[in-house]
């Protein structure tokens, strides 16, 4: 032992009960010294000035000091809740300096909250999941700018419960419970991968009531939705998906993954890798749902604007963003793309259309035994069904008849090659 530590240890010796006045009148001296108040408890004087609060004791034969932080930053009554902490674990048999050794290489070793949502979304959402964009988006959109630099080891249930608050507070109840969902799938994952030992959304409830949605947009709604499309400021690709959706009562994510490759005359087939229940879906296209869908010029009907040179599809929440930008020239309340499905599939009840036939357009799983012997799929059934909707739609959009029958026409939309760049 070096003769300046021996000196200094020998002054440790001296006790005495520490107080903010003491430590802070301190003088520092030509060589290091220590003052000890009890168990341990000490401050380290440095020739510098600096103090430092320790916990000095003897383990396995062998002399430890355990930083507890510095003097002023960490107040004496700070000192000695580590202290306390620290001392407690010895107590009980254990090396605190070894423990906070082995809890910081821990951290070291556990990824930030940015760096999970990476792993998730490439390791388990982008495999298992269809909607892997939307659990992305909503990932990107909510937990990254408020968790992103943090150690997801330091995310609590508290912090859970306050990030999904304040969804909520801001008049997205709905959004909030999808969010949790997501953040919950993903905490399960980092424990699953021993990336965590337990997840902080262990205990934390729903943070809305989950109720289904029952809007369906009235007649004047229709009209009001139609006519405010075509004077919005939202890009020709969005206008016409979502249109298309009203007219085919098909899904917002599978119309607007829509590729020309799908369609062959007058039927569109969603592939059973882009349906939802994974089943492929046969579906009619009227006039209107053709004029809306345009010229075949390959790849995606709904190319995004933003993705020229790695084409991609309009992105899942393109519609909501647009109609939030929008409520001047389509004011409809409470309103998402899916209630137009919903609407679809009422109206076409309201005509007199059996359930069977209805959700073979939906592409509703069969229930029960029938799904085993029903195979039938109902191809002329939709196809009737799709027209007489496509009658009552342009009777509901006030569209005049042609002079030479009842065949009616909805305003053809713009061609793709006319369409120029616009906002997603």
């Amino acid at each position: 032992m070096h003769e300046e530590d021996r000196v200094a240890i020998e002054r440790e010796k001296r006790v005495m009960k520490f107080s903010e006045a003491k430590i802070r009148n301190l003088r520092p001296q030509s060589k290091k010294y220590y003052l000890r108040e009890a168990n341990g408890f000490s401050v380290r004087i440095m020739p510098s000035g600096a103090k430092t609060w320790l916990f000095i004791y003897t383990f396995d034969g062998k002399r430890k000091e355990m930083n507890l932080g510095h003097y002023p930053a960490v107040t004496l009554e700070a000192a000695r809740r580590k202290y306390r902490a620290a001392f407690d674990l010895f107590e009980q048999g254990n090396d605190p300096v070894a423990m906070h050794l082995e809890k910081k290489e821990e951290r070291r070793r556990t990824p930030f909250l940015s760096d999970l949502v990476d792993e998730y979304i490439n390791k388990h959402a982008m495999r298992f999941k269809r909607s892997w964009a939307k659990d992305q988006a909503i990932l990107n959109r909510d937990v990254v700018p408020a968790w992103g630099q943090r150690k997801a080891v330091d995310i609590s249930k508290r912090d859970v419960i306050l990030l999904l608050e304040k969804i909520v507070d801001r008049g997205s109840p709905g959004m909030a419970n999808n969010c949790f969902q997501i953040i919950r799938k993903m905490f399960n994952f980092a424990v699953d991968r021993e990336i965590l030992e337990i997840s902080p959304c262990t205990g934390v409830k729903m943070p809305a009531p989950k109720m289904a949605r029952d809007r369906v947009l009235s007649e004047e709604e229709i009209r009001v939705l139609w006519s405010g499309l075509e004077r919005a400021k939202i890009s020709h690709e969005v206008q016409r998906a979502i249109k298309l959706i009203l007219v085919t009562a098909q899904r917002p994510g599978e119309v607007m993954g829509m590729d020309f490759s799908e369609i062959e005359g007058r039927w569109w087939t969603i592939p059973a890798d882009r349906a939802k229940n994974g089943k492929a879906h046969r579906v009619y296209l009227t006039d209107t749902a053709l004029e809306l869908i345009g010229e075949n010029t390959g790849g995606f009907v709904f190319p995004s604007p933003r993705h020229r040179e790695n084409p991609r599809p309009i992105g899942s929440n393109a519609m909501t963003v647009a109609h939030r930008r929008n409520k001047d020239k389509i004011p409809l309340e409470d309103f998402t793309p899916h209630d137009l499905r919903r609407t679809a599939a009422t109206f076409m009840a309201e005509m007199g259309t059996m359930d069977e036939v209805i959700d073979a357009i939906l592409n509703h799983s069969k229930m029960g035994v029938i799904r085993v012997y029903n195979q039938y799929r109902y191809d002329t059934e939709k196809q009737a069904t799709l027209e007489a909707w496509e009658r009552r739609l342009q009777r509901i959009l006030g569209a005049e008849k042609k002079e030479q029958g009842d065949i009616i026409r909805l305003r053809a939309p713009m061609r793709l090659k006319d369409i120029s760049a616009g906002g997603e």
